[in-house]
């Protein structure tokens, strides 16, 4: 786990740099893009496109940066009726389920990319249009490995917490 927690807070400042990267240039391309459509008519004509991706990017390496810190959406309907001992069950079994469904997601996005360079789409500037969409992939993979963590996490403490709750009972 400590091996893992390394690794993860290096993909943290890496996901931190690229966001303020990409926010940044999101900024200042939608605000060219303002400038000159009002001033002088005109406009980059890949720009809107750009933003579109930029956009697109920032929306899940938030949400990759939501998982690392537990801040991601959940819904949390059974634990206000689960008593104190039974809600790191619960806690776990959510980890283990949104684990489930980010590998699904990875699997799909991956399916979704392999589909779309078939196709040999492009997008602004003549990129392949399965470029801007690797970020399905990674972010989802990276949820579900943060996820599978949480999970191992909250079962290595389950069970601690038990083996320790038995010594105290003998």
């Amino acid at each position: 786990m400590d091996r893992w927690e390394r690794v993860d807070r290096i993909i943290d400042r890496w996901e931190q740099t690229l966001l303020i990267i990409f926010l940044g240039l999101m900024i200042l391309i939608a605000f060219s893009q303002i400038v000159l459509r009002n001033l002088f008519s005109t406009g980059l004509t890949w720009g809107d496109a750009l933003v579109r991706d930029l956009v697109l990017w920032v929306g899940f390496i938030g949400a990759a940066m939501a998982t690392r810190e537990g801040k991601h959406i959940n819904i949390d309907l059974i634990s206000r009726w689960v008593p104190a001992v039974g809600k790191p069950v619960i806690e776990g079994m959510t980890h283990l389920f949104s684990f489930l469904i980010c590998g699904l997601l990875t699997f799909a996005a991956l399916k979704f990319l392999e589909n779309e360079s078939q196709l040999r789409n492009v997008t602004f500037l003549k990129i392949p249009s399965w470029i801007p969409g690797l970020i399905l992939p990674i972010s989802f993979g990276l949820m579900a490995l943060r996820f599978g963590f949480q999970s191992l996490r909250d079962l290595f403490l389950f069970i601690q917490t038990s083996l320790h709750d038995r010594g105290e009972e003998a």
